[in-house]
């Protein structure tokens, strides 16, 4: 009996707080917002192919490069919020613009991604249930490293001081992740899905042949790719990477598992544009449907009413939260380590 009210009253705990958000109205749509931000999006784009074309076989395409990978970044972050219906509340609209802007516009799979996130979502920082903190390159705990095979194990004790390398072969990560996922049998739409990434990867790729020698063409590509991982990584990771994790049947509820093992970045209008909104990652894991502006009209609400649970409410700067995930990426590598000292 105490056991079942105890569960009654973690539960009305969020349907409190769900209350008083949508009293507020910060789960209403903001059409206009998204309007200017899918348009000036659309516009950076679009600014960016006239230039590659009209440098042509040009050095200055170096820039350009660096440029592309914070643009692809911004149409990414405007598929999260896709994905996440914050846009449209219907199904159809959402997932045709999600494709032509993730498969064919930067060669990102949207039922690939759709699927990783809402696992994710569903079970933040959970060794067993989110993708996100599977062992197969880095280990996120010290259980991991014991278990770890293959490249985990190989570099899982060093893996602190690699973290922003690897970020470089990340946007490679999340392209080759789409490609991988069409043989996948829960894979829906594949022949959509797929064809649009195919299309995607030979515009690409026939755009650097026919305007940049290879010498540049390569040097494009890797600036290109590179930084559009690292620029995902640093937008991403801050959110959980850290933070508590979960394993087996933690008895947890939805208010306490998402903000525990969630972290908020500060940071002014910078911040909140460069990282897509997701700086409020607590706000966005409690109510994953609230368009992006809202979330920090959301917060002073959400801290108040964690503080009046007792609940951790964990925000950091942006440096803070990477020297955090850092630590924590070096203190999960420890038994590696030891184990080569052995």
């Amino acid at each position: 009996m105490a056991h079942a009210t105890a569960t009654a009253t973690a539960a009305s705990d969020f349907s409190h707080l769900s209350r008083r958000i949508r009293q507020a109205g910060l789960l209403d749509r903001r059409p206009l917002h998204y309007l200017v931000r899918l348009s000036a999006v659309a516009g950076l784009y679009l600014a960016g192919m006239a230039a590659f074309f009209r440098l042509g076989d040009s050095w200055l395409q170096v820039p350009l490069a660096a440029f592309f990978a914070i643009v692809f970044a911004q149409v990414a972050l405007v598929l999260h919020d896709l994905a996440h219906r914050q846009i449209f509340t219907s199904r159809t609209p959402s997932e045709i613009l999600g494709r032509l802007g993730g498969n064919l516009g930067i060669g990102l799979g949207y039922g690939w991604w759709m699927n990783k996130h809402t696992r994710h979502h569903a079970n933040p920082n959970h060794e067993d249930l989110d993708p996100d903190v599977v062992p197969d390159v880095l280990v996120w705990s010290q259980e991991q490293a014991r278990d770890s095979r293959g490249l985990a194990r190989l570099i899982g004790g060093r893996q602190a001081f690699l973290f922003y390398p690897l970020l470089l072969l990340e946007g490679l990560n999340l392209h080759l992740g789409g490609l991988r996922a069409l043989r996948q049998p829960w894979m829906k739409h594949r022949a959509p899905e797929g064809s649009l990434l195919l299309a995607h990867i030979a515009l690409y790729l026939g755009a650097l042949a026919w305007v940049l020698s290879p010498g540049k063409a390569l040097v494009f590509f890797a600036v290109h790719q590179g930084l559009f991982g690292v620029y995902m990584g640093c937008v991403f990771a801050p959110g959980h990477k850290g933070m508590p994790t979960l394993t087996g049947q933690a008895s947890v509820d939805f208010l306490r598992k998402q903000v525990l093992t969630t972290r908020n970045v500060r940071g002014g209008r910078f911040i909140d544009i460069a990282m897509g909104g997701l700086n409020y990652q607590i706000e966005h894991h409690l109510f994953p449907s609230m368009p992006t502006p809202n979330l920090r009209l959301a917060q002073p609400i959400v801290r108040a009413y964690c503080r009046r649970l007792g609940l951790p409410y964990h925000e950091v700067g942006f440096a803070a939260s990477h020297g955090e995930a850092l630590h924590h990426l070096h203190h999960a590598g420890a038994p590696l380590r030891e184990k080569g000292r052995s």
